[in-house]
């Protein structure tokens, strides 16, 4: 992997529009430049009351059913960050002002691909502050049954995912790659989110999955996938695993030098992972490549 020694930010703004997978709702957002050392903070627009800025954390994860939800102290909100998120940390966006007038992310088509291509629209600039990489130096897990996620030593940033589901439209399915941006974009980017026919069912009565369609998801009944078009990639389904995964690391705030490996988790065991590496100072370090560049002339 060929790692980026400064810290990047966006060159003009990315501005689109789309629903929400679970609130329905349309909302607009404009994604904009910030200074460098700032991060990824989410501002809703649509809140003029009280602080409606959400800076991205581990601990301003409040909920993770279906989506990855960040919250500040006021209890303002923003829902299903992960997508955007994936492609930011893989593109080496490092600081950026998500402003949206609405609760949720618009889903897009599911994937985290239309986002690469906002933001390839909007560009990349390059700042003065040298980036920081959350060095793995000690295995952390965090386990939940026969649900697990790990992160251990690696010169690389590496991403391993292994899924099972009775379906058989699914099945047992594993990747195991070194994730960098090219892999990101030729391997992950393009890979949907999918659900089960009976549980979005069950989620609109409950209020939930109103803007799911196959337009934005693969959806499963029984053996069959619904979806005229079929799947993108046989694995698709471990594969999109893997890029919520990189999307709910990122709320660490940095890049990852290290192997994270998942095993039937999702988006409460992911960031469980995260706090748990949070609360263990000793398996990690901050680690800048500038300096290690200076030395080495």
């Amino acid at each position: 992997m060929r790692a980026q020694e400064f810290q990047n930010t966006l060159q003009g703004p990315a501005i689109f529009a789309g629903v929400g997978v679970h609130t329905g709702a349309y909302t607009r957002v404009a994604v904009r430049a910030a200074p460098a050392d700032s991060g990824i903070v989410f501002v809703r627009t649509d809140v003029t009351d009280r602080d409606n800025r959400v800076p991205v954390s581990g601990e301003a994860v409040t909920k993770t059913q279906l989506g990855t939800v960040i919250e500040n102290a006021a209890g303002v909100s923003v829902s299903t960050i992960e997508h955007l998120m994936a492609a930011m940390v893989m593109l080496g966006i490092d600081n950026a002002v998500v402003e949206l007038d609405g609760p949720e992310m618009p889903i897009m088509d599911g994937s985290s691909a239309p986002f690469v291509q906002i933001l390839d629209r909007a560009g990349r600039r390059p700042q003065d502050a040298p980036r920081r990489y959350i060095e793995i130096i000690e295995p952390i897990e965090f386990i939940d049954g026969d649900k697990r996620a790990t992160l251990t030593p690696s010169d690389h940033f590496e991403v391993a995912f292994e899924i099972a589901f009775d379906s058989a439209a699914i099945g047992r399915q594993r990747i195991d790659m070194v994730m960098d941006e090219r892999a990101f974009r030729t391997e992950l980017a393009n890979c949907r989110t999918f659900g089960f026919l009976h549980e979005v069912e069950y989620l609109r009565s409950i209020g939930l999955a109103r803007g799911g369609s196959m337009e934005n998801a693969v959806v499963i009944e029984g053996d069959r996938i619904l979806n005229p078009e079929g799947l993108r990639r046989p694995d698709e389904f471990v594969r999109h695993k893997a890029l919520d995964a990189i999307g709910d690391l990122y709320v660490l705030g940095a890049p990852i030098l290290g192997r994270f490996e998942g095993v039937l988790a999702g988006h409460g065991v992911n960031n469980q992972l995260v706090r748990a590496l949070l609360a263990s100072p000793k398996s990690w370090r901050y680690r800048t490549l500038v300096t290690e560049l200076a030395q080495a002339v």
